[in-house]
């Protein structure tokens, strides 16, 4: 930075001074000897000279005039020196300065104006600075230098100048190296990838294009600090690292919860545990081992607080555990007004959020089921995806991972967080699932009981004392017995019989004598999950309840959860079927015909016909045999009867091969099912109680003697 002092404007003489006309001075030069006799500026040490060259006489200097006439004079060197950089140059460039740097500008200041002070309260200006140089611990000399380092500046732009003068110096902008365009693109084109090189090696590569085609390069650091120069460290986190690098450089939005109170907004999520856990075996299937998993934990937390208000265990993630949480949220606490749910879908569907406005999964149809949280009149909010930071109950995740997934208990079955953070003993052993239930039990109630909590609410007190505190004082909504129903079922559209009103759902059958009237029609049918046995608790689409419906026709499925994975299981079987079939059909269609065509040009010619055709005579009836008579109403109607007989006992012939075909077919089933228990495969429950029941039949007793016939058959022969 330049230095503002100018030489030729800090002494005046007497008539300098009348011509500039400065502000509070007499215009004659007269006069201002006049003024300069009685306030003794001869007698100011430094302040007064004798003027050399032609004329002599005196010369004063610029700081022993009165205060507006020394800001006269500031502004007319300010237009003395158009070179100068401007005020807010020289505060910008202050700011710049380390803390130090600042710092001793301000001290400097605080002596100079303790030095005015002095000389304002009457003491000489030289005694002044002698007292002050004594008490700061500098000797005189220096303050005067720091009083030349402000010349010609107005007093509220002095903080700058005093900065220390290696920090004062004008840098020399560093001279640009000149290279080639083409390298300067295939440097930072190679750089700037998702890859994310290194800086030297794609340096190498430049230069060795650089050299083939004779283009100017510079050095690796000159062009290291150019790109740094150039392209924002943003853009080379975008380009190298992706968008998720890049939104994790924004600062995250601190939200305020001291506006809410207990239970006014809830989030929910689920987490995975790192922790091998061994998973009981369904009971439906006798040969089934147990499976060893990492379980998922579905988290219902109130927001204001930090509490978890519920939570179920699962082997993956569904939307019956997380009814079934929300279900014992509400039962135990009360019915929250905003909900912060995650975007996966075991959230977004419509057993829950059905009828929301901003849901976007599944297809959205103007006739879908209200689900159990708008039909509850809960607000909705979807949680940003793949963004940790707009979920609060991620912070708790954090605690239980810690806490819950590496206790003493579970050594052995921890997993790690990491695929790289495996513990030595990795693997050696699983976790019974009542063992695992009832630590995660005991860390949940530790989690919320903790003291010393420094959340924006708890305020050193526990999650539970800062929720209970708000909770006893919030208006909360309690669930009606009608509003139980809602979130203890699930929801979907049925289509009731137009017969009988007759409702088919999940291969069961339910009925009563009230649903003749809603034959025909389509209706909401709430149920247990945990039970699709139980009745149905039916309701119109407009919402209201109509009536309870029996159980007449089990299927078999006792659970929903075993019915979606029967489902899966048959998604995937159909799967692997197509393309099992793709697999057999190498070629197309057209490619076939293509065969055929070029077989058809290489077929051999047509045989000649023949031109002798031989007659074959007509028998006719001897003569003289009397020819038959018409038949009578009655005769004919007697043939008619034989004729329908007839065609009757034909059908029943081919009716009864096609049963003895369906028979074997279900005797084949049964076959199936029995080899794939004998090897130790995972069969759905329906199937093998299908096929108990069927071994009960005398169509299987028959088939299995046959079968047995046929082998031993077999071995003697």
């Amino acid at each position: 930075m330049p230095d503002n002092r100018s030489p030729d404007r800090v002494w005046w003489t007497p008539e300098q001074m009348a011509e500039a006309g400065l502000a509070d001075m007499p215009t004659t030069a007269r006069r201002i000897n006049a003024m300069a006799a009685r306030f003794n500026w001869r007698a100011a040490p430094g302040k007064a000279r004798r003027r050399r060259g032609k004329g002599g006489g005196w010369e004063y200097h610029w700081s022993l005039l009165p205060m507006r006439a020394q800001q006269t004079l500031l502004e007319s060197a300010a237009e003395d020196k158009p070179d100068r950089v401007s005020r807010g140059e020289a505060w910008e460039w202050f700011e710049g300065l380390p803390v130090t740097a600042q710092a001793e500008a301000q001290r400097r200041l605080y002596a100079i104006q303790k030095v005015e002070a002095l000389v304002l309260g009457g003491m000489g200006r030289d005694l002044a600075a002698r007292e002050v140089a004594r008490v700061t611990g500098v000797s005189p000399r220096t303050i005067w230098n720091w009083f030349g380092l402000i010349e010609g500046v107005r007093s509220d732009d002095r903080l700058p100048y005093l900065a220390p003068k290696h920090r004062a110096a004008k840098r020399t902008k560093v001279r640009r190296v000149e290279v080639s365009e083409e390298f300067w693109e295939i440097l930072t084109s190679d750089y700037l990838r998702e890859e994310a090189p290194g800086f030297a090696s794609c340096y190498r590569r430049a230069v060795r294009i650089a050299r083939e085609h004779g283009w100017k390069f510079g050095s690796e650091r000159v062009m290291r600090n150019r790109l740094d120069a150039e392209v924002s460290q943003l853009t080379q986190v975008l380009c190298r690292k992706g968008v998720d690098a890049l939104k994790a450089l924004y600062p995250a939005q601190t939200r305020d919860r001291l506006a809410l109170h207990a239970l006014e907004a809830v989030n929910a999520d689920y987490h995975r545990f790192d922790v091998f856990v061994r998973w009981p075996a369904d009971p439906g299937l006798t040969t089934a081992e147990d499976e060893i998993v990492r379980p998922q934990l579905v988290v219902f937390q109130d927001i204001y607080s930090g509490r978890i208000l519920s939570w179920r265990l699962d082997r993956t993630p569904n939307k019956v555990g997380v009814s079934l949480a929300l279900g014992d949220m509400i039962e135990r606490f009360g019915i929250p007004y905003h909900v912060l749910l995650d975007n996966g879908r075991e959230f977004a569907n419509k057993f829950l959020t059905g009828g929301a406005k901003t849901r976007f999964r599944f297809k959205v149809k103007d006739d879908d089921i209200p689900g159990i949280l708008t039909t509850l009149g809960c607000q909705i909010h979807w949680a940003t995806p793949y963004s940790g930071q707009s979920k609060p109950v991620e912070r708790g995740f954090r605690d239980l991972a810690e806490d819950i997934a590496k206790d003493p208990r579970f050594a052995g079955a921890y997993t790690g967080n990491r695929p790289d953070a495996k513990p030595e003993n990795y693997g050696s052993k699983a976790i019974p699932l009542d063992t695992f239930i009832r630590v995660v039990a005991e860390g949940i109630e530790e989690h919320n009981a903790r003291p010393g909590r420094r959340g924006q609410t708890t305020a050193g007190r526990s999650i539970l004392e800062t929720f209970e505190e708000s909770y006893a004082a919030a208006p909360i909504r309690k669930a009606t017995p009608a509003q139980r129903r809602l979130w203890l079922m699930g929801a979907e559209g049925v289509q009731a019989d137009r017969r009988n009103g007759l409702v088919r759902f999940m291969g069961n059958e339910y009925h009563a004598e009230w649903m003749y009237e809603i034959a025909g029609q389509k209706v909401v049918a709430r149920f247990d999950p945990a039970d699709l046995r139980a009745p149905l608790h039916i309701y119109a689409l407009s919402g209201g309840y109509l009536g309870e419906a029996e159980c007449r026709v089990a299927a078999g499925f006792l659970d929903l959860e075993e019915a979606r994975q029967h489902n899966s299981a048959r998604k995937r079987w159909m799967k692997a079927e197509k393309e099992a079939a793709k697999a057999a059909r190498k070629f197309r269609a057209q490619e076939l015909g293509g065969y055929l065509d070029g077989l058809a040009a290489r077929a051999p010619e047509p045989a000649p016909e023949t031109k002798v055709v031989r007659m074959t005579p007509q028998k006719r009836l001897p003569r003289g045999l009397p020819q038959a008579a018409p038949l009578s109403e009655a005769e004919a109607a007697k043939r008619a009867a034989l004729v329908a007989d007839f065609q009757a006992r034909k059908s029943e012939k081919a009716e009864a091969a096609t049963q003895r075909d369906d028979a074997r077919t279900r005797f084949a089933r049964a076959e199936e099912i029995e080899a794939r228990l004998a090897d130790g495969e995972t069969v759905a429950r329906d199937l093998i109680r299908w096929m108990e029941g069927y071994r009960q039949t005398p169509e299987y007793r028959v088939f299995a003697r046959e079968k047995e016939t046929t082998v031993r058959d077999v071995r003697q022969d």
